[in-house]
């Protein structure tokens, strides 16, 4: 559980220091993401997803 809250601690900073540097490009994402068809973003959500899953599995597996 610690582990989960560590990454979640993890992806929050790195959002807002991105958010921080770059804010007209966030601005214009979040605009694009508005704008996007559900069905690419679901199929995006689901390979984004899936590409962390294999990454913790293979760092927790110790197979990098």
């Amino acid at each position: 559980m610690t582990d989960l809250i560590a990454a979640l601690g993890l992806m929050l900073a790195i959002e807002g220091l991105c958010l921080a540097a770059f804010p007209e490009v966030w601005r214009r994402a979040m605009r694009a993401v508005l704008e996007a068809p559900e069905t690419p973003m679901r199929v995006a959500g689901l390979a984004v997803g899936a590409a962390g899953v294999l990454a913790i599995f293979l760092v927790r597996s110790g197979l990098h």
